[in-house]
């Protein structure tokens, strides 16, 4: 403000929005001798912080008798698997899933391990009834093994956690979800770069022990939501054979695209000029998009762009800002694309302050059942139909938003989008040389094939609403599950 007079500066500066930002206070307390012993000698603050003496202190006052979550006198034990070198392949019997996938509804292989790597693959797989709990980088989320996941092969970095009873799965899951659980899991972290539990720390970890009546009341609400996304997960699945049946799509290595020379190992092509839509860059190109693209023209009664009038009303990108995060309660649930195929995105949420991005919530951030979201940088092509309970929070700019021309066709538009045949003819837009990108525009352009039985694409436009509909339900029954966690069990005096 270097050569402006006073009343130039106190314009200035009532031009200017000014945020109060709450000062930090320290965190501390003291802690025994014997508490340190008690520890196992540990001398991480984490291990004694506020929030878990806080947690256990309400424990401590709940009506219920105390237990542990694993041991001798716990509910359930717990353990993981050795540490191994995964052996990546591109194709085999054994494709495997990462820990962070397990927040998500329906999760997809992350890729495959070849037989040749050194350690007990079958060991590796999980069970149904077990409690999944994320143990390293990010610890404390978990999840239950249902129809969805059975048998499924998990890296090591995840705790299995079986109970001894079985009314038992549901209770310990819930309170493990509450912010109690969280919090008692995340105060026996240890590590300087990657935080880290192991299953022995549960055994430290109180747990409220009602009468099997009341646990087997919340047991039961849990599981009838897992039975209900494991439904929603069959119907997508029926949706998507319905749109292969239709189009006679072949399996995706069965495609035989045209290359330029045959007689060698390197994929190679060419393209003509007139087809190079100004893209330089080989992913744009591939064969198989062509070839995809070309089987649609035999089957489809018609092939269009998404964003074809008959197809969508909008597709738009919010613009990047500086958020304005505030507390717990205060503003609005805002998740980013990492979460959105969870069925509770909330959960690693934020909160943006409704006072100063009202505009840009009510206008450009503020989601509405039916819209389908699709991740645009980083992890490219996620593909999410908004349910009726994330209506009224907020995504990141991150997330590009299709608005559907009305809700069946909404539901048609996700299946074919969350395909391998829509995830390849979508990705091929990708740029970027250091984080991959796509925009709006890009995704305005995706090839869509209509289908001449137009009661085929009803009905798996219908599908894919009804299973948006099933997890609104889970969502519901899961919420009603921790709610009488929190009321009957943790604050019952």
């Amino acid at each position: 403000m270097v050569g402006m007079n006073k009343e130039a500066i106190a314009r200035k500066i009532s031009e200017e929005k000014i945020i109060d930002i709450p000062q930090e206070e320290l965190n501390w307390g003291s802690v025994s001798l014997l508490e340190v012993l008690d520890n196992d000698a540990r001398l991480e603050a984490s291990v004694y912080n506020i929030e878990g003496r806080h947690a256990r202190e309400i424990l401590k006052k709940c009506k219920w008798e105390l237990s542990w979550v694993c041991g001798d006198n716990g509910l359930a034990t717990a353990y993981h698997r050795p540490r191994f070198k995964r052996i990546w392949v591109e194709k085999s019997p054994f494709p495997i899933y990462q820990p962070s996938q397990i927040l998500e509804i329906y999760p997809k292989p992350s890729g495959y391990i070849s037989e040749a790597t050194k350690t007990d693959i079958e060991a590796l797989r999980v069970k149904k009834g077990q409690i999944l709990l994320t143990c390293s980088g990010t610890i404390g989320n978990c999840s239950i093994v249902s129809k969805t996941l059975d048998n499924k092969i998990f890296s090591h970095d995840l705790i299995r956690i079986d109970c001894k009873n079985e009314t038992d799965i549901g209770y310990v899951y819930a309170l493990l979800k509450t912010k109690i659980g969280y919090t008692l899991i995340n105060t026996n972290n240890y590590g300087a770069v990657v935080s880290h539990i192991e299953p022995e720390h549960l055994h430290n970890i109180p747990i409220p022990n009602p009468p099997n009546m009341l646990k087997k009341r919340i047991h039961e609400l849990v599981m009838k939501s897992y039975e209900l996304r494991d439904e929603s997960n069959e119907l997508l699945d029926k949706a998507e054979e319905l749109l292969i049946n239709e189009l006679k799509l072949p399996p995706i290595d069965d495609f035989k695209p045209e290359y330029f020379d045959n007689s060698i190992d390197v994929s190679n092509f060419c393209i003509k000029l007139r087809d190079l839509a100004g893209r330089l860059d080989v992913s744009y190109h591939l064969p198989i998009v062509k070839a995809i693209i070309e089987h649609f023209a035999k089957f489809a009664s018609e092939i269009v762009t998404l964003k074809d009038s008959r197809l969508s009303s909008r597709i738009f990108l919010p613009g990047r800002f500086k958020r304005v995060y505030v507390g717990e309660g205060q503003g609005t649930v805002f998740f980013g694309g990492k979460q959105i195929q969870n069925l509770d995105p909330s959960i690693e949420h934020k909160f943006l302050s409704t006072k100063y991005h009202s505009n840009r919530i009510k206008n450009e951030l503020i989601l509405k059942e039916g819209e389908i979201l699709v991740s645009r940088s980083g992890t490219i092509g996620k593909v999410a139909l908004v349910p009726k309970h994330w209506e009224g929070w907020a995504a990141s700019e991150d997330l590009i938003r299709i608005v559907p021309l009305n809700e069946q066709t909404g539901g048609f538009l996700y299946v074919y989008l969350s395909s391998q045949y829509g995830q390849i003819l979508l990705k091929r837009f990708t740029y970027g040389s250091v984080q991959d990108h796509i925009e709006d525009i890009h995704l305005a352009e995706v090839e869509v094939p209509l289908l001449k039985n137009v009661s085929i694409q009803d009905k798996i436009g219908y599908l894919a609403l009804k299973a948006n509909k099933l997890r609104y339900e889970a969502y519901k029954l899961e919420q009603q599950a921790l709610a009488i966690v929190n009321d009957e069990v943790i604050h019952k005096r």
